[in-house]
């Protein structure tokens, strides 16, 4: 076992393993998966807010097993998380979304695959042996997203998960000023001016990338800058990496799209709308045909200073009302801890989305494995500490598992890592 294997076996949280992946992966890289938007509020909220969550811990009960298992729109899994989508992770380890999808499979969830992906649909379904759900971005037009929603029925996606707080692309500042666009991409339409820029910037970045040797040598024999493999248009050529700010502010979706969406998707398989963070629009979403809704603020990725996704889970979710919708949270999950709370307020399942950068960055299958084994091993202590040996149980009882912080301040609370 190498120096990286044994570093991830080692690994006891999730931080740890994002230690290791900012360790392995380029900045101009990994920034693109730590950032969020502005000064970064929402995205340390969404981890604060479960940070200053407690719960209670009824004592004198000992279980042999506790029961992980969940059900969402007609899935079973085994685990009450899932795969959130994450755009171009096949930048932190060649084919990255397959393998993302093996390691799902392996833990009996689910994969859900970003249309901003380098690795194609069909691959990424064939790497589970589970279920893959297909998150679409309008990115190309409207025919461009139907030729993705045909392949991604025909190559067994079970869900399609439509985002709707992509109107824009956030400002991530940071990631902004390494302008890895200026680094990346051809020379061919550029002016002699824009070459000789292009060519100083690589230079610049020699040094770094040398730094990450092991990444680099498996980026290129991975084939260097994807693209998004699964964004093809008229032509048939897919959409270059670059490309991203400029196609998400051109195909913002609207409610006007769901009716067009929903009848390309057809009524046999879930269609869920994620990126909700009012009643209002979950309301909508059911009204439209959505089986389910994932209440997201994007990782804090996308817009400043909105509510944690744990407090419009507490606090939106109840204004819905009367409904056949089931609910899904994503966004500052780190340790089963944290997926007791959310769970605890109803959900069905949660997304995680940069536990699952962290591990794929980490080290691919083994570092992914690792991280689900830590949410594994933390859920199943929080679970027999707490007092309930369910899902279905938490789901229940869930008011008086929790409790309310009498602290004042965050002076208490541990370091915020990711």
């Amino acid at each position: 076992m190498g120096r990286r294997e044994r570093e991830i076996a080692d690994a006891l949280t999730t931080a740890d393993l994002w230690k290791l992946m900012r360790r392995r992966v380029p900045p101009i890289v990994s920034e693109y998966f730590r950032g969020g938007a502005d000064g970064e509020s929402a995205l340390r909220g969404n981890v604060r807010a479960f940070q200053q969550s407690l719960t209670t811990a009824y004592g004198a009960v000992s279980y042999d097993t506790v029961d992980m298992r969940t059900s969402v729109v007609g899935h079973d899994l085994a685990v009450p998380w899932l795969i959130s989508p994450v755009g171009s992770i096949r930048t932190l380890y060649p084919m990255g979304d397959a393998v993302a999808s093996r390691v799902a499979g392996d833990f009996g969830t689910v994969m859900t695959q970003s249309t901003l992906s380098g690795t194609p649909l069909e691959d990424v379904a064939a790497a589970s042996s589970g279920a893959c759900w297909y998150q679409l971005y309008l990115c190309g037009g409207r025919d461009t997203a139907l030729r993705a929603i045909d392949r991604a029925r025909k190559a067994g996606f079970t869900a399609l998960v439509v985002t709707i707080d992509s109107a824009v692309a956030g400002l991530r500042i940071l990631h902004t000023k390494l302008k890895p666009d200026k680094a990346m991409g051809p020379y061919r339409g550029l002016t002699v001016i824009e070459r000789v820029a292009k060519a100083f910037r690589k230079l610049r970045l020699a040094s770094e990338m040398l730094r990450h040797l092991p990444w680099l040598l498996r980026y290129f024999g991975d084939g260097g800058l994807m693209e998004f493999v699964n964004v093809i248009d008229q032509r048939g050529k897919p959409m270059p990496f670059t490309d991203i700010a400029s196609q998400l502010a051109a195909s913002a979706v609207t409610w006007a799209d769901m009716e067009w969406i929903r009848e390309a998707w057809g009524d046999d398989k879930p269609l869920i709308v994620k990126g909700v963070h009012c009643a209002y629009d979950a309301r909508k979403a059911e009204e439209l045909g959505a089986s389910a809704v994932i209440w997201s603020n994007h990782g804090g990725r996308q817009q400043d200073r909105v509510p944690p996704v744990l407090h419009l889970v507490a606090h939106e979710m109840p204004l819905v009302g009367d409904t056949q919708l089931e609910f899904m949270m994503d966004g500052g999950i780190r340790n089963g801890t944290d997926i007791l709370v959310a769970l605890s307020y109803g959900l069905k399942a949660v997304g995680i989305g940069r536990v699952t950068a962290a591990g794929i960055g980490a080290g691919g299958h083994r570092g992914l494995t690792r991280a689900f084994e830590i949410l594994r091993a933390d859920l199943d202590r929080a679970m027999r500490l707490v007092g309930v040996s369910t899902v279905d149980e938490i789901r229940r009882r869930g008011a008086e598992l929790r409790r309310e912080s009498q602290l004042h301040g965050d002076g208490h609370l541990p370091p915020f890592v990711f």
